[in-house]
């Protein structure tokens, strides 16, 4: 008998061993996801910091959609915006996860251009009545070094096979069609975001391109142009998460950013980057020197949903 008992309670641990905590009951909890930063493919970067990435948003997501305990997901959104194509894949990610769990989003003090593109199809948006959100609509910057060349005393050959190939390399004066084309590119997108507000918001899209001219708003005059459901900040949010989900008394489970090194959270920045600027310090380049050629390397007009304050790298 005793040993009968013994097997019994071996069976039961190694059972206990393999069930994965997140199906242990632990009461209804809802997820707080911190996403800031600009929103590009890549991580921090030397000049910008922090970033949100489709592979962040991703892992954050998934990790709270197979949680049951989760209820509700509450997305607090810091981010002017940033390249188009990741936006887009961040938004897939949030539908999807939507179907199964509802999301709601707080915005920081900033969730504009593709900051407000990402919150567009949450289930609810609160907004403080200072967060700067808006900003609808797309930028695309092609910097004409051409002249800073010259100076430098360097000169390029172009060889080409394509009759637009070197229309983004920056080192000339665009033509009046390739103008148009970047236009035309500019304009596909800005119209692929009037359609997820719209669908997102329950708006025309006659509406939506009245208020898509890329300014900002207060999260007061979003409210009252029908951009945000609610003013609040991260407890309002939460409170609204749980009552779609249900929920009287919510367990909150704040998540982190994926851990840093050290040296990264010292610093604030991509340990790539930083690895980056002391190969170029020891070529005997200065910081200024660095910035430059970072600028440079970026000529490729990324089209972007971007609040634009300050000038493109």
């Amino acid at each position: 008998m005793k040993k009968v008992t013994i097997i019994g309670l071996a069976m039961l641990l190694l059972v206990a061993m393999l069930i994965p905590t997140s199906c242990i009951p632990v009461g209804d909890k809802i997820a707080v996801i911190p996403l800031s930063g600009s929103i590009t493919s890549e991580g921090g970067s030397l000049l910008f910091g922090s970033t949100i990435t489709p592979g962040l948003v991703k892992e954050q997501l998934s990790r709270a959609e197979k949680d049951i305990a989760v209820k509700a997901i509450v997305l607090h959104i810091e981010s002017p915006g940033g390249v188009v194509a990741p936006c887009q894949e961040i938004l897939k990610e949030i539908e999807k996860v939507k179907q199964t769990k509802p999301i709601v989003v707080s915005m920081g003090n900033m969730a504009a251009s593709g900051g407000y593109y990402i919150s567009a199809e949450a289930d609810k948006i609160v907004a403080l009545p200072g967060t700067l959100t808006g900003s609808i609509g797309v930028i695309s910057q092609i910097p004409n070094v051409e002249g800073l060349y010259e100076k430098l005393g360097i000169k390029m050959q172009t060889f080409k096979s394509g009759k637009y190939k070197d229309m983004y390399a920056g080192l000339r004066e665009l033509t009046p069609e390739e103008k148009e084309i970047m236009q035309q590119m500019v304009d596909d997108y800005y119209e692929q975001f009037v359609a997820v507000v719209a669908e997102g918001r329950g708006l025309s899209q006659e509406q939506v391109r009245s208020l898509a001219t890329g300014q900002l708003y207060t999260g007061v005059e979003a409210k009252e142009l029908g951009l945000v459901d609610e003013l609040g900040g991260l407890d309002t949010a939460i409170d609204l998460a749980a009552e779609l989900a249900g929920v009287t008394t919510p367990k909150i489970e704040y998540y982190e950013r994926p851990s840093k090194s050290l040296l990264e959270a010292l610093l604030g920045i991509n340990l790539g980057s930083l690895i980056y600027a002391i190969q170029m310090r020891l070529l005997g380049l200065s910081g200024q020197d660095i910035v430059l050629l970072q600028t440079l390397s970026r000529t490729y007009p990324e089209p972007q949903y971007l609040a634009l304050l300050t000038p493109l790298p």
